[in-house]
């Protein structure tokens, strides 16, 4: 999260930081806290900054879905590494007129001409080393859907249009931020990555004519993506489907701009124009399932968050959580989400590629039938196996062996809430995947273009549904959350994570509503996720306070961080309750990626 400074003033002045040049001048950081309550709207990011720009569209008057696309715009200045115009993502939108929940699918989709052995390296013919062969690639770069999904929300639901949205965010990557230790450390993170490409190099290792690093509290600019919003505000995305940008980036991905400077392999792609223009950002029903008398909404495939989540608490419904000691919930809820993992990577993928048996999946009779399979006493040997997802099993099948479903998401994402005063809700995830996606900037454009298409199977197996194959969306473990009680939406949340979003999403909603803790205690609670693996990953609060509790239930817990990160951190989410009289608590996380930034209109 980048920590930094600006009044809201600098989305109203264009000049207002133009004069900043040394660290020695940059301004403080402004306030930033992770809880707010109030009332006529509220939004919660991971960043002061576009937390600053959302609440400013809430006081001009813009609606719930005006200040997502504006904070996510302002996401892709200071957050580039985790989202941005080069990646895709989830939007979640209760509509407070029609007290119904929306959603669009923004996933990146692999181009026409994707092989199925594109991950194969076709000196060895073994599969390309995960990290930094592949994810550093023109290879693993999907078509971007972040750019047809703000266009797509403000068209349908928004009241600004898109070159209004655009505005702060333009504005703030022409004047720049102020880098803080995050910032820096992803940039020292992936140095040789960026060093790999010229324009990336250019881009964030050369800063205020030097060469290196940016420094913690210099003034970071990108005048390029400041150029690259002015474009998609005069002539719109199709400019990125269409025009040149498209081939632009078509073109970075068979053509990586490589500078000489490292010896990583760059695997190539085949993306063209073409696979640009025939991109659509699809509105698709949300996932829903009831639990507790909440109606709980969230996104259905190429999404496996929705089905994931709603199984796992179909499941736990079965068992009455807040009557028991809480090292028992949390058994029941550690082996809840293992059960429904292993149904996700039995049956979860692009569904214009693969049958995804939806029904089954959101039933409360399936929950009931996967709950015969936890021992409230005992942690069961994993991987265990899927269910049965087919109608006429009986109660209590069977139990098989199973096998883990691969899983090469990375955690890195970012995530946004926010409401309004007339009462919609905008619950969004978006993401570029690896922490500075593939590690290519357009040449002159100032983005980075994603790498998700390393969360397709690494190897290729014609029974998985998320294996590769052209014009399919890989599965994603975003989770975008929105619940609904008698017709009103009482909660939103969602994180960053990879696969560990679902569990912080399910970890967070069964601390809520089952737990008895506060919003901010719920989000604030150290984590846990198991993902149908031999040991549970747990942050390291979570593993002093509960290892001996679990113990004799057979869990086995580790530290959280892997190749990717060595933060022991599980996501950094967001959410807002809303109460009676309209009350909000918007609440962003108090300490993980350095602590988020909550914001009301109206603070109490």
């Amino acid at each position: 999260m980048k920590v930094l400074g600006a009044s809201i003033a600098l989305l109203v002045t264009a000049g207002a930081l133009a004069a900043v040049q040394s660290p020695a001048a940059a301004e403080p950081q402004p306030p930033k806290a992770p809880t707010r309550t109030g009332t006529g709207g509220g939004i919660a990011t991971v960043d002061p900054y576009a937390s600053q720009v959302g609440q400013s569209v809430l006081k001009q008057g813009g609606n719930a879905v005006d200040a997502a696309v504006a904070a996510a715009a302002a996401l892709g200045v200071t957050e580039p590494f985790s989202a941005g115009i080069g990646g895709g993502g989830y939007f979640v939108f209760y509509n407070a007129k029609t007290k119904r929940v929306h959603t669009i699918d923004g996933r990146e989709t692999a181009p026409a001409r994707m092989r199925a052995n594109a991950f194969v390296d076709p000196a060895t013919g073994k599969p390309y080393p995960f990290t930094p062969d592949l994810v550093t690639s023109g290879v693993s770069v999907g078509v971007p859907g972040t750019p047809a999904t703000w266009d797509k929300a403000l068209r349908q639901w928004g009241t600004w249009s898109l070159p209004r949205a655009l505005r702060p965010a333009t504005k703030l990557a022409r004047n720049g931020f102020v880098v803080d230790k995050t910032f820096r450390q992803q940039t020292i993170d992936n140095r040789e990555r960026f060093k790999t490409f010229t324009s990336t190099r250019n881009t964030f290792l050369r800063i205020n004519g030097r060469n290196g690093v940016p420094r913690i509290g210099e003034r970071f600019r990108n005048p390029n993506l400041a150029r690259t919003y002015e474009l998609l505000a005069r002539k719109g995305v199709r400019e990125l489907y269409r025009g040149d940008l498209a081939r632009e980036i078509a073109r970075a991905t068979r053509f990586p701009p490589r500078s000489g400077l490292t010896d990583l392999p760059v695997p190539v792609g085949r993306m063209m124009r073409t696979d640009l223009e025939k991109y659509r950002a699809l509105n698709r029903p949300p996932t829903h399932s009831t639990y507790r008398g909440h109606d709980v909404y969230g996104m259905r495939p190429s999404s496996s968050g929705g089905t994931t989540v709603a199984e796992a608490l179909n499941i736990l419904e079965q068992f009455d959580l807040g009557e028991m000691p809480q090292a028992a919930a949390l058994h029941h809820y550690l082996e809840a989400s293992a059960l429904a993992f292993a149904d996700r990577g039995r049956y979860v993928g692009d569904p214009a590629f693969t049958s995804v048996p939806l029904t089954a999946l959101l039933s409360d009779a399936y929950g009931a039938e996967r709950a015969c399979a936890l021992d409230p006493e005992q942690a069961a040997t994993k991987p265990v196996a899927a269910g049965d997802a087919t109608p006429g099993d009986g109660p209590c099948p069977e139990q098989a062996a199973g096998r883990a479903a691969p899983d090469t998401e990375n955690v890195e994402t970012t995530n946004l809430t926010v409401t309004d005063k007339w009462g919609n809700v905008v619950e969004y995830t978006l993401t570029i995947e690896q922490t500075g996606g593939s590690g290519i900037v357009v040449p002159g454009r100032g983005f980075l273009l994603n790498n998700e298409l390393t969360d397709f199977s690494t190897v290729y197996d014609p029974a998985d549904p998320n294996r590769i194959q052209p014009g399919k969306r890989p599965r994603s473990s975003m989770s975008p959350t929105i619940v609904v009680k008698d017709g009103r939406p009482v909660l939103a949340l969602g994180s960053p994570g990879g696969s560990t979003i679902i569990t912080t999403v399910l970890q967070t909603l069964v601390n809520r509503l089952d737990l008895g803790m506060t919003l901010p205690q719920a989000l604030a609670a150290p984590r846990a996720s198991q993902r149908n693996t031999a040991d549970v990953t747990a942050e390291p609060a979570f593993i002093e306070a509960w290892q001996g509790a679990l113990a004799p239930f057979g869990h086995s817990l580790v530290p959280a961080g892997d190749a990717f990160t060595s933060a022991a951190e599980i996501g950094a989410a967001t959410a807002i309750e809303i109460g009676p009289g309209g009350v909000l608590t918007v609440v962003a996380e108090p300490t993980r990626r350095g602590g988020g930034s909550a914001r009301v209109v109206k603070p109490n």
